[in-house]
């Protein structure tokens, strides 16, 4: 068998595995970083039109224990938003538990108006917004009724949910924010007051369900 005949041969294995592989199949969901046996229980949820509801931990709530890290939950979180921006992380220390961070507004920081006058971007898990001239509305209530959240998928369903989501989408997203530690002393803890901003004042949201509404 001559030289080009095997290089042939190698080429069409070569096509043949890619048919049958699952990369044929496009991107998939990303997996959920829990362990499935887990319970993800629900928070008490927040009413339509509402900014989000956060509550008190139960006593008796356990920390959800994931291959990643160990997540104590600080309260229970529900938000009712608009999507304005999403970005996909795949590497980094954080990546391992949040796939996804969602820009999420709430109130008027959900009006076409108010956000037709914004240029909004997401880099390095921050949250950016500008304005030309003058903003839509005053820088405080910008920072209360909008953040970056960290979105950490708690089952497979939710992840394949999570996948799905667009900007412009209105969602309802019902977990716990948490606070992450892993063996080595690694942390990553979740803002608990809706008014802060800068280095710190994400969500880190560990998601029981997600709607889109």
């Amino acid at each position: 068998m001559s030289l080009r005949t095997l290089l042939v041969l190698g080429i069409l294995a070569c096509i043949a595995g890619w048919w049958f592989s699952d990369h044929r199949k496009g991107p998939q969901a990303p997996a959920a970083a829990g362990d499935l046996t887990l319970e993800c229980p629900l928070p008490p949820r927040v009413a339509a039109g509402d900014p989000p509801l956060q509550t008190d931990a139960p006593g008796q709530l356990a920390p959800f224990a994931l291959r990643a890290a160990t997540l104590t939950p600080l309260a229970g979180f529900s938000v009712d938003a608009r999507v304005l921006s999403r970005k996909d992380y795949a590497s980094g220390r954080e990546a391992d538990l949040s796939p996804t961070d969602l820009a999420l507004g709430w109130q008027r920081m959900s009006d076409d108006d108010v956000l037709n006058a914004l240029a909004i971007s997401q880099s390095g898990r921050w949250y950016h917004y500008r304005w030309s001239d003058q903003p839509p509305l005053p820088p405080a209530e910008i920072v209360r009724s909008s953040a970056n959240m960290h979105m950490i998928p708690g089952t497979d369903a939710v992840a394949r949910a999570l996948a799905e989501v667009r900007a412009d989408q209105r969602v309802r997203i019902d977990g716990w924010l948490v606070e992450a530690k892993a063996g080595d002393g690694w942390r990553w803890r979740s803002s608990t007051s809706r008014t802060d901003s800068g280095g710190g004042a994400c969500e880190v949201v560990y998601v029981c369900a997600i709607t889109r509404l």
